[in-house]
């Protein structure tokens, strides 16, 4: 039984555990923390754009795609160092532009 099915387990006991055994157990939350926060931003299923690409679709400049990501209109994720847009996302511009 490990640490987490341990806490999962809800039982109330005392433990005494080696340093490096808690640090292994934290490096197992941090990652599976940064996991799941990755999951949340990005989703295997959607399409995502260059800036060049979303500029392109929206027939703007790279600038006005920068200002919008400062006010929150059309944000862009970084993802592997590139600064990529969600394809939805600018769909979703589109449409509006188009009602």
């Amino acid at each position: 039984m490990n640490m987490e099915d341990i806490l999962n387990s809800g039982a109330n006991v005392t433990l005494t555990i080696k340093s490096t055994d808690l640090k292994e157990f934290a490096e197992h939350l941090v990652k599976k923390t940064v996991k799941n926060i990755r999951d949340s931003f990005i989703r295997p299923e959607e399409d995502y754009l260059t800036i060049k690409e979303a500029s392109q679709i929206l027939h703007t400049d790279k600038s006005t795609l920068w200002r919008w990501h400062k006010i929150g209109y059309l944000c862009r994720l970084e993802i592997g160092g590139k600064r990529l847009y969600r394809k939805s996302d600018v769909d979703a511009i589109l449409q509006k532009e188009n009602n």
